[in-house]
């Protein structure tokens, strides 16, 4: 049995905010200051849920690649198929103590229940008569000119790509991606071979000693982040769902984002019983701000835009070659491993180190890091951590420790620290910030399954930084905390959550620190039954320090499905001060797309979302949005400047399966 066997019939279900949406739509609501990469998360689970794995057959590194499985649920969940064979029945999953009845939501949503299929790697017949294909053509219209559109950039002002997917289950996985962004020259200037981005990716999986392979570009995880990095990095909602579970994974980079990947081979493989090994090797062209005399680099540019000369001109000037791996040993619970990246740019890397903030950035053309990491879980308790060195000596390390009180309780302590010198060119973990340096904390959380209806969750973290961050110019403390509750009756769901974060920052002078204070809350009424999904949400945010930032947003959704036809509205009026009392709220959007857009002033959001499935083979969808403020004559600034009070744009896509 396979809810998803039928995959136009699964993904039609995808008119509402699905369980894994709605999920990552809480894990983002409190991501202010912290660099999570959830367009990478809302990918893989994208893809999941159009190519469900098979419980009866997924391995533990399968079964990790679902942020909201924490390790015990893993192990329990290993277990229980260990023990009695295989799941028949989705009804099974509540067998499963450790499962809650949100968490079985979850896995219907991106996981099936087969009989185990026959290990041999599929035939190439096999795979020419039973892979999927799939093609995705995606372009937006705006009804507004920038600057940059008059004067400035080299291209037309229409963002599109192209998307050539073929997939045979989770063992074969080949992507090729073109994409284009707004004001980027297309078959002109420095491209002129089309596109200005195009990736590629080949990847395979249980080739008998084999367990992962990928060619192309591709992103790597070693234990907890510490020296190799490039998928996402936990953010503190993320460490509760998953209560701090390490992993290693290989995975390709089926994004169109433009940095964060590597490019070359990687493999994982299993060199006995309980020894496995993942090696990876990669070259690629990068985009870099040079030094005056072009033989340096200032800094390291991601965001892939490439629209006006200069940006061009910085568009894949220097290159970085990166080399590691990780080999490691599991054996009744324990787990221990050993890491190490070396990476190497073609320019030597000259910050401006005058900046305090930035005197300890790397610099040089050759770094490398290594580290161990080590593990227990039994079926309470998890004990994970890594320990890191750089190529001077500095030191990084986190640890966490995750324990079930009772089936319904379960508590998590996170220890971290980075020392303000290490350097890590593609490290990146737990913290206020993604970069692995400057910080050392203390994080506890619990969760809390009060009953059948009502769920706490809670965390605190307290963050101490040695050294000059951006806008404090000393050593500073920061303290977050977060309470959230959700209840649920029926079609009724309630959620009820509050953030209080405390951090210092420069005074106007920069001649002290001052404290500030922000408190950030959402009460949200959702109703789904059928086919109508309603979500009433009200957003709050209050800043102080030397003067107070208040901000409200108060949006409504509805989503609606007949037969073929799907329908999904927003609409939202936002009021704030300013920039700090700024407010998000999670769109529908295309597939492929994730949108978490930000307000700040005063106006209304409006956005129609529609899609036609025509035969089972055929997509179309419409995204139509609309931001009108009242408070100001144009939007934006420089070569994004709108001169208007209103932005609108429509998107188109064209998605058919072979």
């Amino acid at each position: 049995m396979c809810h998803a066997n039928q995959a136009w019939a699964q993904d039609s279900l995808f008119y509402n905010a699905s369980p894994w949406e709605e999920l990552l739509d809480q894990l983002v609501v409190d991501a202010d200051g912290e660099e999570t990469d959830y367009q990478s998360i809302y990918e893989q689970m994208d893809e999941l849920a159009q190519h469900p794995l098979n419980l009866n057959t997924a391995t533990r590194a399968e079964l990790e690649q679902l942020p909201f499985l924490s390790a015990q649920q893993i192990a329990h969940l290993q277990e229980y198929i260990y023990r009695y064979k295989r799941i028949d029945s989705w009804g099974e999953l509540n067998l499963i103590p450790s499962l809650t009845p949100a968490t079985c939501q979850l896995l219907m949503q991106v996981t099936c229940i087969r009989p185990p299929e026959e290990n041999l790697f599929p035939s190439l017949s096999n795979l020419l008569k039973n892979g999927r294909s799939n093609l995705t053509l995606t372009g937006r219209i705006p009804f507004y000119r920038r600057e940059g559109d008059r004067n400035g950039y080299q291209g037309y002002p229409y963002r599109h790509s192209v998307r050539y997917t073929f997939q045979y289950g989770q063992r074969v996985k080949l992507g090729l991606i073109a994409a284009q962004d707004a004001g980027e020259p297309f078959f002109s200037n420095r491209n002129q071979k089309g596109y200005d981005y195009y990736s590629f990716y080949l990847y395979l999986s249980k080739l008998g000693p084999v367990k992962t392979a990928v060619a192309g570009r591709y992103r790597v995880s070693l234990g907890m982040g510490l020296i190799m990095n490039s998928s996402f990095s936990p953010g503190k909602l993320a460490t509760l769902q998953s209560l701090g579970r390490q992993q290693n994974t290989l995975r390709p980079h089926s994004s169109r984002m433009e940095s964060t990947y590597l490019q070359g081979a990687a493999a994982t493989v299993a060199l006995g019983s309980h020894v496995e090994a993942t090696a990876f090797v990669s070259h690629r062209q990068i985009d870099a701000t040079l030094t005056a005399n072009g033989k340096g680099i200032v800094t390291l540019l991601t965001s892939g835009y490439h629209r006006t000369e200069s940006e061009l001109r910085r568009k894949h000037n220097a290159a970085e070659t990166v080399l590691g791996g990780n080999i490691s040993y599991r054996l009744n619970g324990f787990q221990v491993g050993a890491s190490a990246v070396s990476a190497h740019f073609s320019k030597p890397l000259e910050p401006n180190t005058r900046q305090p903030y930035r005197r300890y950035s790397p610099e040089g053309s050759q770094f490398w890091n290594a580290s161990i990491n080590y593990g227990y879980l039994s079926r309470r308790l998890n004990i994970a951590g890594e320990t890191a060195i750089d190529q001077q000596g500095s030191m990084a390390t986190v640890n966490t420790v995750s324990y079930e009180c009772a089936q319904n309780l379960s508590v998590v302590a996170l220890q971290r620290f980075y020392a303000y010198r290490y350097q890590a060119i593609h490290g990146s973990s737990f913290g206020e910030s993604s970069t692995v340096n400057n910080e050392s904390g203390f994080f506890l959380g619990a969760q809390w399954r009060a009953s059948k209806r009502l769920s706490l969750s809670a965390y605190s973290d307290y963050v101490y930084h040695p050294w000059a961050k951006y806008q404090a110019s000393q050593a500073s403390h920061a303290w977050d905390n977060m309470l959230s509750a959700t209840w649920n009756k029926g079609a009724w769901s309630l959620l009820a959550r509050y953030r209080l974060r405390f951090k210092q920052r420069d005074n106007d002078d920069k001649t002290a620190l001052e404290n500030r204070v922000e408190q950030r809350t959402r009460l949200a009424l959702s109703f789904n039954r059928g086919p109508l999904t309603l979500r009433t949400q009200m957003d709050g945010a209050l800043v102080s320090q030397q003067q107070r930032s208040r901000g409200w947003m108060l949006s409504q959704q509805a989503s609606y499905r007949w037969n073929s036809f799907s329908l999904s509205a927003l609409a939202g009026y936002f009021h704030t001060d300013d920039y700090d009392s700024r407010v998000y709220v999670y769109e529908r959007n295309l597939k492929h797309d994730f949108s978490f857009p930000m307000y700040y002033g005063r106006g209304m959001r409006y956005s129609l979302w529609a899609r036609a499935d025509v035969g089972r083979s055929l997509q179309l969808t419409l995204r139509i949005a609309t931001t009108n403020y009242f408070d100001r004559n144009h939007i934006g600034s420089s070569y994004q400047q709108i001169n208007g009070s209103s932005q609108t744009e429509a998107d188109l896509q064209l998605n058919y399966r072979f």
